[in-house]
């Protein structure tokens, strides 16, 4: 039998549909996460945003194109949000929801909606990934910072976290080269007590390299900053998520930080880690953003020089607070879109040009087109001409190419 894990959306959704992977192989199934022939397809569906709800109930008729008779489960964000327009879709048996998606194999045989809404941590089957070069760590779910244009509280539920011992037998199971250290809201993993700079602390003894996901300015601590600084192969990539730079924007999204706090977060970032890329998230046309708030976000940008930026206009979803706010048109969001779009691409080029004639060590990922393409510490994508398969390689960077930087190995 063979079964087909088809993913939408965050590294998270990845994570778990790595974990269902091992508990589909446990049940005699042949496992791919490529679209193909199969008997069974999981989808594992994202509703961060309008358009991602509208891809993952699309992605029905994609996986019907390749076996009408297949069974199909849909899972995840979508699927908690609206469950009903799953389940009434041709082939879809099996509706689950964005949490404790592991419990699908003891239902694999059950028919219609069974949400979860247990607030526990579960977890029972470690992940598996095809590739040992980068593996994504699950460590926290949830959030319970509601955000005002955010479903995912309301999908996902609170916050909570996995034991530091757990994380540390899954890292050592897989034993990647580089682990992630991902969950829905990061910045508040706790478990019994211990915060995200004492998890980290705790996986210093491994000797390979660890990146951070996503983050909130406001975890952002010395304590922090010192248990990064204790691992024997940390990656400086330090993403906050920014949002607006405007204080009256922030207010009105619910965030719980202002710019000159963020702004402070990210020189005592650099005060630490010179050469850190800071990446971050921004939402373009947020219905009450002016055009001088607008102008304060493009300032902010210009004032941090972000190595990336991801910006997308909002989009409103319902049963969020933000729904029923008269949305911004087209005819202002599309300009300001763009401007950020021009930002954050000299942004990038700016921070990919520091780094001419200077080493980084890279971690080969894939080889494509005749070059092999790898991330180095610092977030920088690196290709390489020719194929290397070591385990890591130091390189001289020598000019921008493609989506990141041209480089040659150091002899």
């Amino acid at each position: 039998m063979k079964a087909v894990i088809f993913t939408l959306g965050c590294k998270v959704n990845s994570c778990e549909s790595a974990a269902l992977a091992t508990g589909l192989k446990e049940l005699g199934y042949e496992v791919t996460d490529k679209l193909s022939y199969a008997d069974l397809y999981v989808l594992n569906t994202c509703a961060v945003t309008k358009e991602a709800g509208k891809k993952s109930r699309q992605a029905v008729a994609r996986i019907r194109a390749f076996n009408k008779n297949a069974r199909i489960i849909v899972a995840g964000c979508a699927s908690q949000h609206n469950p009903e327009s799953f389940l009434k879709k041709e082939g879809v048996y099996l509706v689950t929801g964005a949490i404790n998606k592991e419990k699908i194999i003891s239902l694999i045989n059950s028919k219609g909606v069974i949400l979860d809404s247990s607030n526990e941590y579960y977890e029972r089957f470690m992940p598996t990934y095809d590739s040992r070069s980068r593996a994504f760590i699950k460590v926290e779910d949830g959030c319970n910072n509601f955000c005002s244009y955010c479903l995912i509280p309301y999908l996902r539920g609170r916050c909570r976290s996995r034991s530091i011992g757990s994380i540390q037998k899954e890292i050592e199971s897989l034993n990647p080269k580089e682990a992630v250290i991902t969950g829905i809201n990061l910045s508040c993993y706790n478990y019994d007590g211990n915060d995200l700079a004492d998890l980290m602390t705790a996986l210093k003894h491994f000797n390979i390299r660890l990146r951070l996901g996503s983050l909130e300015e406001n975890i952002i601590s010395e304590k922090l900053l010192n248990s990064l600084s204790s691992l024997k192969k940390f990656a400086p990539h330090f993403h906050l998520s920014l949002q607006s730079g405007s204080d009256k924007v922030l207010r009105d999204m619910n965030r719980h930080y202002n710019r000159a706090e963020f702004i402070d977060s990210v020189a005592r970032v650099r005060e630490r880690f010179p050469d850190a890329a800071i990446t971050t998230d921004i939402i373009v046309g947020y219905p009450t953003e002016t055009d001088d708030d607008f102008q304060k976000t493009v300032e902010l940008c210009e004032t941090v020089g972000f190595a990336d930026i991801h910006c997308f206009v909002f989009s409103p979803r319902e049963g969020t607070a933000a729904f029923n706010l008269k949305q911004l048109p087209a005819s202002v969001t599309d300009p300001r879109l763009e401007r950020l779009l021009d930002i954050k691409a000299k942004a990038k080029s700016a921070f990919i040009t520091r780094f001419f004639g200077r080493q980084l060590t890279v971690l080969p990922e894939e080889y494509k087109d005749g070059y092999t393409v790898g991330y180095s510490d610092n977030y920088i994508r690196c290709y390489l001409k020719g194929r290397y398969e070591e385990d890591f390689i130091s390189v001289t960077v020598q000019e921008c190419f493609k989506d990141g930087a041209l480089c040659v190995p150091v002899n």
